[in-house]
């Protein structure tokens, strides 16, 4: 009999998000420190932004105006590959990673793509109808958090089937929340918190109905009642 891995491979979706991140990252920062794209690299980055960024306003032309335009549309989706720094892009690739591991554990691949991919489309349509500035959002933080919403709501299930403290399962949103506050205070207030708790509610709520049994088990509750 073949030895097992004590490490569980990453779900192919998240591997592939992955990656695309790193390698948007990686052309956009090589590009802003001069090694591609020669002078006008340098501001690819910014490019980037305006060519595939959210912003309120796509919701104004998606629903108040009626442009299906795919440029247009895109951008509910195509904000999550773009970055504002190195930086910015670790972190949220790591988060990714990290929570996109533990909840691939009970979900499968077409669960995370639907945790992912609704995260990421609400993040996106509750800031546009939320924010009032035609300020862009962009980052992997709406989808990442959707994965923390995931591992949040399989925690809280877990607690409750052991007959524990179920609020304890909040304590890392929680932790992230207030890191949150403090770099506000210190930098001045970012709305993309708005997107990243609507992805992270996404995640919560959709992730009990993903679960092996998760659609019967609400049938039977239901039931009940």
């Amino acid at each position: 009999m073949q030895d097992q891995s004590p490490f569980n491979p990453l779900p192919p979706v998240i591997l592939v998000l992955a990656l695309a991140m790193v390698a948007a990252e990686a052309v956009l920062g090589l590009a802003q420190s001069g090694f591609l794209g020669g002078p006008q690299g340098i501001g690819w980055r910014l490019e980037a932004v305006e060519r595939f960024a959210f912003a309120p306003r796509v919701v104004e032309l998606v629903f108040e105006r009626g442009v299906l335009a795919p440029e247009v549309l895109m951008r509910f989706v195509s904000y999550i590959f773009v970055h504002g720094s190195l930086g910015h892009a670790a972190f949220g690739i790591v988060i990714l990673l990290a929570m996109g591991k533990f909840a691939g554990e009970v979900l499968d691949g077409l669960g995370l793509t639907v945790v992912v991919g609704m995260s990421t489309v609400t993040g996106a349509l509750v800031f546009g109808v939320a924010v009032q500035q035609n300020v862009p959002l962009y980052g992997s933080y709406p989808a990442a958090y959707g994965l923390i919403g995931a591992y949040t709501a399989l925690v809280f299930v877990a607690l409750g089937r052991a007959g524990e403290r179920q609020l304890a399962a909040f304590r890392l949103i929680g932790v992230l929340v207030a890191i949150q506050l403090v770099f506000a205070a210190l930098f001045g207030a970012d709305l993309s918190w708005i997107a990243d708790l609507a992805g992270f509610a996404t995640g919560f709520v959709l992730t009990p109905l993903l679960a092996p049994g998760g659609w019967a088990a609400l049938m039977r509750r239901i039931r009940a009642r």
